[in-house]
């Protein structure tokens, strides 16, 4: 359930600051990826995490988005 508390915290975040990701009645997966990876980066400190996604737009509010094309090892 942290996982979804802290989705729902991103949310939240995201209306206030008038930048909404997805309807008002619906918590959409761009929050819920989020969320997850937050709290991965949280636990893992030190590692670098990169959301590979094809709605950089969304993602980026949040943390490091890009286009899975564009990442290069």
């Amino acid at each position: 359930q942290p996982v979804m508390r802290h989705a729902a915290q991103l949310w939240a975040m995201s209306r206030h600051q008038g930048m909404p990701t997805a309807d008002d009645k619906t918590i959409d997966n761009d929050v819920i990826i989020a969320a997850q990876c937050q709290l991965f980066q949280q636990e893992n400190l030190g590692q670098r995490l990169v959301i590979a996604t094809t709605n950089v737009k969304h993602l980026s509010r949040f943390l490091e988005s890009r286009r899975w094309q564009d990442i290069r090892f």
